[in-house]
């Protein structure tokens, strides 16, 4: 093994790639636990790498951004910060110089190449930038950068300055072009890099011929489809097996291999089991906890997770762990594993953006040090960039996660009919409130003298059984007639007051 080569010494990583006709998905599994979960639908694909000629639709000085037309249901949004230079030159105070207006860089109307980093969230359109970036096995190809970078996740500094050296001598210095070496590229030796220069350089030519015959919304370079992403950026080392169900995905994958990575091509397997390729660890399974709200701890405490627009929350609770020993180990105890339970849902959930963990009180400042700890262990084999605040005095952590796509819960799941997305439904009692102030409401707006409500099955024999009295004197009272129908597709909340 070379200098600063990689090593996995207790872990055995596996990737199931499972393909229908509809989607395709990737699960990672270490250790037999499922870490990430990939998927790519026919009908929703991710655009994040795709570059397309846009069309400047409106530019908002106000909020230094504007609206690009770059063919998609709805118009992206493009950021100064994000078309301003990469590497911004340092002022007198080692500050960034202040990001120049947006209005003197692009105007409304402008054809612009852009590539999109983050998908389409929620009611918000995709994210772009014009700084574009073109990876490979082992590089990611800057056009407009002429530096060499290397991934942070290389930790050893003599692997690094062999790498930076390694790829100096294979680069034109008088190239524009910079490059980034990816965590991939440990311990890689010269032939390897030499061939994804080649790759990137023809990769690049192609991309700038179909600049210059592109029209707006057209895309101009197209990232790989899943199954074949997953194998450039995830296959390392420590991946002892790629299992592929799905016989013309593997065949194709094999030539993939061959040309990326030869020397482990006999690591992907064509999986031919009895059983789904998912039921392999549980994987099924646990993508429905996934989606649950409670996770489980060994010791018999649970998290709770609440994921919103504005942020995702993480509670710590001891739940039915009682210790050994006090109050304060018990609940140093619970922290210390709900931190390792947390990095891995954050993963698996693809949850980003800002995310509040309410780790139990404690007192000692060293558990409290040794929590963080633990958290921050944990988080640094999560591909996403993460930062982690201190504890602060009400026992919280503040971090953000990067996430370009969407999370787990949204991309599976839907807003329910009965609720609207809020997670709660209005008792029966108070539909039935609502049932009676909804009648008078009606006799008094039309003086009709025969009503019919329509209400689910529940909230009817509710108001049938429990209310029958007040119904009677409504009737009297009002000199109307009332009919109560049951509505089987009606949710509880879900009622209606017809005029006959």
């Amino acid at each position: 093994m070379a200098a600063g080569a990689a090593e996995w010494p207790d872990l055995s990583d596996e990737i199931l790639i499972n393909v229908t006709l509809t989607e395709s998905r990737v699960a990672v599994v270490e250790n037999g636990l499922l870490q990430e979960l990939y998927i790519e639908r026919v009908d929703d694909v991710s655009f994040v790498g795709n570059i397309y000629m846009g069309k400047v639709e409106r530019v908002l000085p106000g909020m230094q951004a504007a609206f690009v037309n770059i063919g998609l249901d709805r118009t992206a949004f493009l950021h100064a910060s994000d078309i301003a230079p990469r590497q911004p030159e340092l002022d007198e105070n080692g500050d960034p110089e202040p990001v120049p207006p947006i209005s003197g860089m692009i105007e409304q109307g402008q054809n612009l190449v852009v590539q999109v980093i983050k998908d389409p969230l929620g009611s918000k359109g995709a994210r772009l930038t014009t700084q574009l970036s073109v990876p490979s096995r082992y590089l990611v190809l800057l056009p407009d950068v002429a530096s060499v970078g290397v991934s942070v996740r290389i930790e050893i500094e003599e692997e690094r300055q062999r790498l930076r050296d390694l790829l100096s001598s294979l680069t034109d210095p008088e190239s524009k072009a910079g490059y980034i070496l990816r965590t991939n590229a440990e311990s890689i030796g010269e032939q390897a890099l030499t061939n994804d220069l080649e790759f990137l350089r023809r990769l690049w030519k192609r991309i700038e011929a179909n600049m210059k015959s592109a029209t707006p919304g057209q895309c101009i370079y197209e990232d790989l489809s899943l199954p074949y992403r997953s194998l450039r950026d995830q296959m390392h080392a420590g991946v002892d097996k790629v299992r592929i169900d799905d016989r013309g995905i593997w065949e194709q994958a094999q030539k993939f291999a061959s040309d990326f990575f030869p020397d482990w091509v006999d690591r992907i397997e064509h999986y031919t089991g009895s059983g789904p390729l998912f039921d392999l660890y549980g994987v099924e399974d646990e993508i429905t906890r996934a989606l649950s709200r409670n996770v489980p701890l060994k010791s018999g405490g649970h998290l709770t997770i609440d994921q919103t627009e504005a942020m995702t929350t993480v509670d710590v609770n001891t739940g039915g762990y009682v210790g050994f020993r006090n109050l304060e180990e018990t609940i140093y105890k619970t922290n210390l594993e709900a931190a390792q339970a947390i990095a891995r849902q954050l993963r698996l959930r693809n949850l980003g953006g800002i995310i509040i963990i309410d780790f139990i009180d404690m007192t000692d400042p060293e558990h409290k040090r040794q929590v963080l700890r633990t958290l921050q262990r944990a988080l640094a084999r999560d591909p996403a960039r993460t930062t982690v605040s201190e504890i602060s005095a009400l026992g919280l952590v503040e971090m953000t996660r990067k996430r370009t796509t969407e999370s787990l819960e949204h991309r599976l799941c839907e807003p329910c009919s009965s609720c609207n997305g809020k997670g709660r439904v209005k008792s029966v009692e108070t539909v039935c409130a609502e049932i009676f102030r909804e009648i008078l409401r009606a006799v008094r707006q039309f003086e009709t003298g025969q009503l019919r409500v329509m209400a689910s099955p529940t909230v009817v024999n509710r108001i049938l059984e429990d209310h029958h009295r007040s119904i009677a004197e409504l009737t009297e009272q009002l000199g109307t007639s009332i009919q109560f129908q049951p509505e089987d597709h009606y949710g509880q909340e879900q009622y209606d007051v017809v005029l006959l």
